[in-house]
């Protein structure tokens, strides 16, 4: 491969404020500091991905605002020779999202929308857009992709199909939605998607199989037939869920399932875990892009996704995939 990824959907900036506690209803909690990222699918990827990688050539698809949201995304895009905007269209107000991150990382997100729920079909001309694999998302968090089509299940079928029909593998990540769209739109998606990464969370939703008992234990006996599951579904390539203890995949094309467990980190390492599913993807992405196996990419993108774990977002932790593999060799 040499033509590069494509990484498009959901271009978000996030208000990440650390707070002491989640409050109870109608209660009160102190935000210690906050700090603006680039969030949302299209973002993350796009400046870990060149972060992990500078040979690799980025193109972004997707919708900013005219305001200075918009402004501060493209200008963190600048720091990047290798990242190229010219898909980027410009209308509306830029998506942002609160982000509430509690001491132990967790974190809840409020969302507005943007300028991303214009987001459509009519964005992807694959006769321009040279790749050699497309990653899209969050499928469930853009409103007109997750649309109807008069072809296609959703109007993101139709740029999935087109995307193939160009040549390109594609990829897709979905949104921890709590809610009940998961088998009418994502579920549909898998028939036209190459590489699928999700985790332990979206795995149960789409597939109805549980991954975890009620007190939050992980169901490792679930995991095969939920990668499997997904399989069925229609993904072509490579199946991943991924989850704080362990990553697991099938390679479909083989017939092979992996588990691959994540690195035995100290118990004060992580900083934040906004954008480690992005992370885990984007290592992930660059194994297939480089030939990988997938066991091999699996254990790429654990490493990758600990490393975020350091950081205040996805990206800012990273460094280039040779001096993050050593600094990731310690905690094997």
């Amino acid at each position: 491969m040499n033509k590069g990824i494509a990484i498009a959907g959901n271009l978000i900036v996030d208000n990440i404020k650390f707070v002491e506690k989640w409050p109870v209803v109608t209660g009160l909690t102190t935000i210690t500091r906050q700090i603006k990222k680039l969030g949302g699918l299209a973002c993350t990827c796009t400046v870990c991905t060149a972060k992990l990688d500078s040979s690799v050539p980025i193109r972004v698809v997707g919708i900013l605002g005219e305001d200075d949201l918009g402004d501060l995304i493209l200008s963190e895009f600048a720091k990047y020779p290798q990242i190229d905007t010219k898909f980027v269209t410009r209308e509306g107000e830029t998506s942002y999202t609160d982000v509430m991150t509690e001491p132990d990382g967790r974190r809840t997100f409020f969302q507005f929308r943007g300028a991303n729920a214009m987001l459509g079909s009519e964005h992807f001309d694959f006769s321009k857009i040279e790749a050699d694999i497309l990653h899209i998302g969050y499928i469930l968090l853009l409103d007109t992709l997750d649309g109807p089509d008069p072809d296609y299940p959703t109007a993101l079928c139709r740029v999935l199909a087109g995307a193939q029909a160009a040549g390109i593998l594609t990829s897709v990540d979905v949104v921890s939605e709590d809610g009940d769209r998961f088998q009418k739109i994502v579920t549909p998606a898998l028939a036209y998607t190459d590489i699928l990464t999700i985790n332990d969370f979206e795995g149960s939703r789409v597939t109805g199989i549980p991954l975890r008992d009620e007190d939050g234990r992980l169901l490792a006996e679930n995991l095969e037939p939920c990668a499997r599951a997904l399989a069925v579904m229609g993904v072509r390539k490579w199946v991943c869920v991924h989850m704080p203890e362990v990553a697991v995949g099938i390679d479909v094309e083989n017939d092979r399932y992996y588990e691959k467990k994540t690195l035995k980190l100290p118990d004060d390492y992580i900083y934040s875990s906004v954008g480690a599913g992005d992370a885990f993807a984007c290592g992930l992405l660059l194994g297939a892009y480089h030939g990988f196996s997938l066991p091999e990419a699996i254990e790429q993108a654990n490493a990758v996704a600990a490393q975020s774990l350091a950081g205040d977002s996805g990206a800012s932790a990273l460094m280039p995939l040779p001096e993050l593999r050593a600094v990731m060799k310690q905690y094997e």
